[in-house]
């Protein structure tokens, strides 16, 4: 099975924010987690992000896939 690092909407309407989460591909969004390496809050302006960089580059390198969405804020983090 592979694993993927995605984001995993939480709050209430209108006023989201996320997790960034490391899964398995085939659970649902909002299912079981492997384990949790950030937060990103959108609405915020400037965008709120906070990632545990050791955790983000210890999955990278064991092969997880991102989404497109945490692949652009790896990279305007640097992770990537």
């Amino acid at each position: 099975m592979a694993v993927i690092i995605r984001l995993k909407r939480l709050g209430t309407n209108k006023k989201p924010h996320s997790r960034i989460i490391v899964c398995e591909s085939a659970n649902a969004r909002d299912g079981r987690v492997i384990e949790r390496i950030g937060f990103y809050n959108a609405t915020k302006n400037p965008p709120w992000i906070k990632i545990d960089k050791a955790k983000a580059e210890k999955w990278l390198k064991a092969g997880a896939r991102t989404s497109d969405t945490v692949r652009s804020i790896f990279k305007k983090n640097g992770i990537m």
